[in-house]
């Protein structure tokens, strides 16, 4: 899911001197949500409830935020939720595991923003396996009275790499975080052995990556490394998301491209800041399942995001570190060192914040991922 790496930059040989007039035409600024109209055009003809809906529930995380969802319009208030395969992530997911688990949180938002509008969603699963494109049927139903949804939640929800206290979460937090998904919400607290392990773990796990160079190829081609770029796309990794901040983040996006993710000093950073990232948290969150089937895995992706949006208002983090089940090496220790089975689908690095930043991923606008289908 929604990760990645906070690459420390040293400006190095890339900032020379320029001059007053060359900096002020430069690619001064981090490229944030904020800075982009949400629009409609090409959705038109769809209610401003139906927009609504869709632009939260495009609010959802997904690994290297690639957004791979694709909305079908059937009539009005009934929609196909469909897998984009152009947005799948091959090197580092090959079965489309995380995948499925990005669409079922799409859906848990879809579901919470239909109820904030009054309406219900009546679900019909249509995918058999990981890779088919059409995967669940929703029609969208009138309900007596609108549901008491936090709306802002999904507004607000973002990941944050940096910046995380060693404080344990207080038992208060842990039991609301928790709540009644006991068998499938898991906290391994910093100071336990398992935490330790997964420490090790993850560091070893991105080493492997980051030196797996197709793995590290698609990291690149997901990092949006010019505003102009991020404009273009709207998805992906920007220096903004990868909390890139100040002349760091004005340096890459002025003087790096894709090539620059494969040379040694850049991967040799990014191995560092994920050593900086394990060693400062309150412990990590684990989220397993019953099999890893299409229906589990997009209910799995549905549990992962009503934790995540329950977080905030906590003062709590959540930073999805994936690495160790995407590696084949790791991902075969991990079950006997944690005891937790072996359908482990999400490991969530957590610790509070002094300050929670706002948001700043991209989003596509609905007229990129909604179609209609010819009558």
């Amino acid at each position: 899911m929604q990760r990645r790496k906070f690459i420390g930059l040293t400006l190095g040989g890339a900032v020379v001197a320029t001059g007053g007039i060359a900096y002020w035409l430069s690619d001064r600024k981090n490229l944030l949500r904020a800075d982009l109209a949400r629009g409609i055009e090409g959705v038109e003809t769809l209610q401003p409830d139906e927009r609504e809906i869709l632009f939260l529930a495009s609010l959802a995380p997904s690994g290297h935020n690639t957004q791979p969802w694709l909305v079908e319009i059937v009539e009005p208030y009934h929609w196909i939720v469909g897998n984009d395969r152009r947005k799948w992530l091959p090197a580092v997911d090959p079965l489309q595991r995380e995948t499925l688990l990005s669409l079922g949180a799409f859906l848990q938002n879809l579901e919470y923003a239909a109820h904030a509008s009054g309406h219900e969603c009546r679900w019909t699963l249509l995918a058999a396996t990981n890779q088919d494109e059409r995967v669940m049927d929703v029609r969208l139903v009138k309900a007596a009275a609108p549901d008491a949804v936090n709306v802002e939640s999904m507004k607000l929800r973002r990941t944050v790499r940096a910046g995380f206290l060693n404080d344990p979460l207080r038992k208060e937090d842990v039991a609301n975080l928790v709540g009644a998904e006991k068998e499938f919400i898991h906290h391994l607290p910093a100071a336990g052995r398992e935490a330790a392990f997964i420490n090790e773990q993850t560091i070893e796990a991105n080493r492997l990556q980051i030196y797996r160079d197709p793995a590290q190829q698609e990291l690149a081609d997901w990092i949006r490394f010019s505003s102009a770029d991020a404009r273009k796309y709207r998805d992906g990794l920007t220096t903004g998301s990868l909390e890139i901040e100040g002349m760091a983040g004005w340096a890459v996006r002025n003087f790096y491209v894709k090539a620059s993710v494969l040379k040694k000093d850049f991967r040799e950073r990014g191995l560092e800041q994920v050593r900086r990232e394990v060693s400062a948290s309150a412990g990590w969150l684990i989220i397993t399942s019953r099999d890893g089937s299409v229906a589990t895995l997009l209910d799995t992706g549905r549990r992962m995001q009503r934790l995540f949006l329950k977080v905030r208002a906590r003062g709590i983090a959540l930073h999805p570190m994936s690495q160790i089940l995407e590696e084949p090496s790791t991902k075969q220790a991990l079950p006997a060192a944690i005891r937790l089975g072996e359908h482990i689908q999400f490991i969530l690095r957590a610790g509070y914040l002094s300050s929670y930043p706002p948001p700043v991923s991209l989003r596509r606008p609905a007229s990129w991922f909604v179609r209609k289908l010819p009558q």
